[in-house]
């Protein structure tokens, strides 16, 4: 996807598409609310090579879901006289038990800069107060000083993570300026030697310094996103195994900055698009994450065939176990094939079953389900799977520590019979202390 800083038209809302909207809150509980964008700035992703998203007015709160009522009456039901029956118990309805499992953390890419930070409220009074745990935002790639982090805009991000520790900062970061300039090939594969040899190694350290210096050090940062694409002038085609040790050494570059306690994403498209991801990736000791943007797309493809498709939904998870490394989802969303319920209801349930460390959808036409009102049944389905939802933290416990040697029973005195009784008899003989309360 393509994060485009250009300015979008606004749109305001009709009073009469309010009033539907409020009609179908109070009639289906929780359901499609239609927030457009205000006039924008920011960067907008997408998937690679789509046309500029078209935006609209200033998002406002969604329409809350009438609240409702289930009455449980308390049947009493006298004790029958019949001797030696017992009294029949009051009747009551059977309460419904409770999810599985926690939805993994989650958010939504709203805008780049400030108004980003703003929405993320908004969108959780919209989704009944669930708790946005991620948010997610993109460095520009017009010049070495975006790369850098000398934006405005990291301030507003970094005061939202740190006011709570549960939250999590996702940060994409373009590995060459004019990212999005249309730089050819040839251009590209002598720009990868030149990072491979370690001549933009300096501007890595300055944007390591200076999230370190806004107190996020634990930001996780996606580098040369959708590499295996042709859009973007960070691209691995041209030359991927310069790519690799460029990667390798921003990495290595970023670790050394002290303080740091960055995570480093890798994230393709899904699919094969002009290379097989899988010649990108530049190994284990470098990478903590392995990602996947992953639209609704090509037109007619169902999703199950985006599960199986050559470097897919299911060859990226098999990749990442493989690995020993956790899934994300950066980036996900509607494209192609519109207003479609049922990939979003299968997206959601396959994030549901694979536990990825986060995932965050991109909010904006032709894509999104908040500050988009083309797609309301998708919204519906993504607004009423994470209504009031309160995430999992993703964190895995500590593993409990082993005994220490045989657990011996209560109330016995081991008998030293020496290492080689012992290994005959297989672990050693104890004497129960209460051997006399047990005789006769």
């Amino acid at each position: 996807m393509a994060p485009q800083h250009r300015r979008v038209r606004a749109r305001a809302l009709a009073v009469g598409a309010a009033a539907v909207a409020v009609s179908a809150a109070l009639a289906a509980g929780p359901a499609a609310g239609a927030v457009p964008m205000d006039e924008t700035g920011a960067a907008l992703p997408g998937p690679t090579g789509r046309p500029t998203p078209a935006a609209g007015a200033q998002p406002a709160p969604g329409v809350q879901p009438a609240a409702s009522a289930f009455p449980t009456p308390d049947i009493h039901v006298p004790a029958v006289s019949v001797p030696e029956l017992p009294a029949v118990p009051a009747v009551r309805p059977p309460s419904l038990p409770a999810p599985a499992k926690g939805v993994p953390p989650f958010g939504a890419f709203l805008a780049s800069d400030e108004r980003g930070v703003e929405r993320m409220e908004q969108l959780s009074r919209w989704l009944g107060g669930a708790e946005l745990r991620v948010g997610h935002t993109y460095l520009p790639g017009n010049h070495w000083r975006d790369i850098e982090g000398d934006v405005g805009f990291l301030e507003a991000w970094a005061d939202w993570r740190n006011a709570d520790a549960k939250r999590m900062l996702v940060l994409n970061v373009p590995l060459q300026e004019r990212n999005e300039a249309g730089v050819p090939d040839e251009e590209v594969r002598e720009l990868l030697r030149r990072g491979a040899a370690g001549e933009f190694d300096h501007h890595f350290r300055a944007l390591a310094e200076r999230l370190v210096a806004l107190k996020i050090p634990d930001t996780v940062l996606v580098l040369g996103w959708e590499m295996n694409g042709v859009t973007y002038t960070h691209r691995c085609g041209p030359d991927p195994e310069n790519w690799k040790k460029y990667w390798n050494r921003i990495v290595t570059t970023m670790r050394s900055v002290p303080g740091q306690k960055f995570r480093f994403e890798f994230t393709p498209n899904r699919g094969r698009d002009a290379v097989p991801w899988t010649t990108c990736y530049p190994g284990d000791d470098t990478v903590d994450i392995i990602g996947m943007d992953s639209y609704d797309q090509p037109r007619g493809m169902s999703f199950d065939e985006q599960v199986k498709e050559p470097y897919g939904l299911q060859a990226h998870v098999d990749f990442a176990k493989a690995h020993g490394k956790p899934i994300a989802y950066p980036e996900w969303g509607l494209f192609r094939n519109g207003d479609n319920p049922e990939y979003m209801r299968r997206m959601l349930a396959w994030m549901q079953q694979h536990r990825p460390l986060y995932h965050t959808v991109t909010d904006y036409c032709p894509h999104g389900v908040w500050q988009c009102d083309d797609n309301p049944d998708s919204s519906r389905v993504f607004r009423n799977a994470l209504h009031g939802r309160t995430p999992e933290d993703p964190q895995t416990p500590a593993p409990a520590e082993p005994p220490s040697g045989p657990q011996l029973p209560e109330h016995c005195m081991p008998l030293d019979l020496g290492r080689w009784v012992e290994h005959w008899l297989g672990g050693k003989l104890c004497l129960r202390l209460d051997w006399w309360t047990r005789s006769g």
